[in-house]
């Protein structure tokens, strides 16, 4: 099915460790929003009148009915556009060019820990570049890499189309580059991976038009 381009935000919320945010970037936080202070009474015996005290001259215009100050956040908010599937999944997609997907698959993961995700909840894949971490992790043997995984202790990485890749959760797929026959293959197994929430970083008229080729 087609995904609709959302913000950054993700909504899921299930306590759990955060794990160490990308260097430099602290995640959003939501502002208050001022509302309406209270109006100051009007002196004993005087009419009730909406006009201003002052200079002499025709009263102001009654002031019809003030709108509401928009809901004040606490917490990330739910995006409108995410359907689910017949199994429950939930589909997000975050729109971004192939050398900026994994920024904003970095963003989104920090978004789900802000949320209360657990890191052991969140799986990361890739369909270019593999992200630095795994790159790193690979670099001591892939014995020592997967078994991060078999822990399940913290946000792991992985190429999309490593068939050791367990499932979780949340999954987060960043688009970032590769065939378009590997991605289009990846997406549907990364829906298939995701227990709740998949979220897709990438440029969303490629991602859909693989989408619906794959249909």
């Amino acid at each position: 099915m087609p995904l609709i381009p959302e913000e950054p935000q993700i909504h899921e919320s299930v306590p759990g460790p955060r794990a160490t945010p990308a260097a430099g970037r602290t995640a959003p936080t939501p502002r208050p929003v001022p509302g309406p202070g209270p109006r100051p009474a009007p002196p004993r015996g005087a009419p009730a009148s909406s006009a201003r005290p002052g200079k002499p001259g025709p009263a102001a215009p009654t002031r019809g009915p003030v709108a509401a100050p928009p809901a004040q956040r606490t917490g990330p908010p739910q995006p409108a556009a995410a359907a689910p599937d017949v199994a429950g999944t939930q589909l997000q997609l975050i729109p971004a060019p192939a050398d900026g997907a994994l920024d904003a698959a970095d963003e989104a993961v920090d978004l789900l820990l802000d949320s209360g995700r657990a890191p052991s909840e969140i799986l990361v894949l890739t369909t270019g570049e593999p992200h630095p971490w795994a790159a790193h992790e690979l670099s001591f043997g892939e014995a020592s890499y997967w078994a991060q995984q078999d822990a399940a202790d913290d946000v792991f990485y992985a190429d999309a189309a490593a068939e050791r890749a367990t499932g979780r959760p949340v999954v987060v797929v960043a688009v970032n580059g590769g065939p378009d026959e590997v991605t289009a293959r990846a997406l549907p197994s990364a829906m298939a991976r995701a227990g709740a929430l998949l979220v897709v970083c990438g440029d969303p008229q490629r991602i859909n038009g693989l989408l619906g080729a794959n249909a």
